[in-house]
């Protein structure tokens, strides 16, 4: 599908921009016509291969012609489309080459002629995904920024916690999953027994926590912000005082955690954060609408005053756009 789709991109776009001048170093002309090829009894115009290449994907090329215009003329700098460009294309190799595949030929079967075009593809790409974006950025009201701002954020939490995790394997049956995790909030209710009688957090930390990576530190774990922790750890742990700690057993997919709040850091200031709201809802938008992109692009043209003279092309793209 890419193969036909790229080589019928490089045929439009050679008729269309070179229709009386021809794509080779020289021109065959027949009753004043550029031919592009024939056989006996049967001779290809440019103006015929034109007229047939509308029929077949005209118009999807003519719109891609207009997106790449648009996101080179929006975002100037190559620098990111260069670095995640490059990324994928590391990425996409050592995934075939692990399978045993020589990336050239897959390159080759899928239509690329090198590299250089798969690479200028995916940078093209990363340019279009970002005008969509920034468009979006711009259409966000003042209240969407503001109420996301006042629910979502919050100063970044610093705690201790000793994790239980139930002890299981991933084929127990249902009866003997209870049983594990019944065994794992009482134990964890017995280490909040343990603190109410005065032993120190971090001692039973040392002794009871199934957290590997922050056992050896006396379970802290610092600066966190609401979205880096599962809900029920970030709710339970913004409910306690500095200093206090969890009377029950806090359940998460993890297990059971005992927290110990040590501090939270003031709320940022709306201005501090802004461009990473934005981005944040933006991101949520993109991922809940799997169509907004497309139709994002058909305001962005229409920004630009998209207009089609050709009656055939028109009508391919008001179907495309549908």
């Amino acid at each position: 599908m890419k193969n036909k789709k790229w080589k019928l991109l490089g045929f439009a776009l050679c008729s269309v921009l070179f229709l009386t001048t021809g794509c080779g170093t020289e021109t065959k002309l027949k009753d004043g016509k550029e031919v592009v090829g024939e056989i006996k009894g049967y001779t290809i115009t440019a103006e015929d291969l034109y007229a047939e290449l509308k029929k077949q994907g005209g118009s999807q090329v003519f719109v891609n012609m207009i997106d790449k215009y648009i996101a080179n003329k929006e975002i100037k700098s190559d620098t990111d489309a260069e670095e995640y460009a490059k990324s994928q294309l590391d990425a996409y190799k050592s995934q075939y080459e692990k399978q045993g595949q020589d990336f050239n030929e897959v390159l080759l079967s899928s239509g690329y002629k090198n590299e250089q075009q798969f690479k200028e593809e995916l940078m093209l790409s990363y340019k279009k995904n970002k005008v969509v974006e920034n468009y979006l950025k711009d259409e966000l009201t003042d209240e969407e920024i503001e109420n996301y701002y006042d629910e979502n954020i919050f100063g970044d939490m610093t705690v201790r916690h000793i994790l239980i995790k139930p002890d299981t394997d991933t084929d127990a049956s249902d009866e003997d999953q209870e049983k594990a995790e019944e065994k794992a909030k009482k134990e964890a209710e017995d280490i909040i027994k343990k603190l109410e009688k005065g032993e120190k957090f971090e001692d039973l930390v040392k002794k009871y926590s199934d957290d590997e990576g922050t056992k050896e530190d006396g379970g802290l774990l610092e600066n966190f912000s609401k979205d880096s922790v599962v809900t029920e750890f970030w709710d339970a742990s913004s409910k306690l005082k500095d200093g206090e700690y969890t009377k029950e057993p806090v359940k998460s997919e993890y297990g059971y955690h005992i927290i110990l709040r040590v501090s939270q850091k003031e709320k940022p200031k709306l201005k501090d954060v802004k461009d990473t709201i934005k981005e944040t809802l933006v991101s949520n938008k993109l991922s809940e609408d799997t169509n907004l992109s497309t139709t994002t692009w058909i305001q962005i043209r229409k920004k630009y005053n998209l207009n089609i003279e050709d009656s055939e092309i028109k009508d391919g793209y008001e179907s495309l756009t549908k």
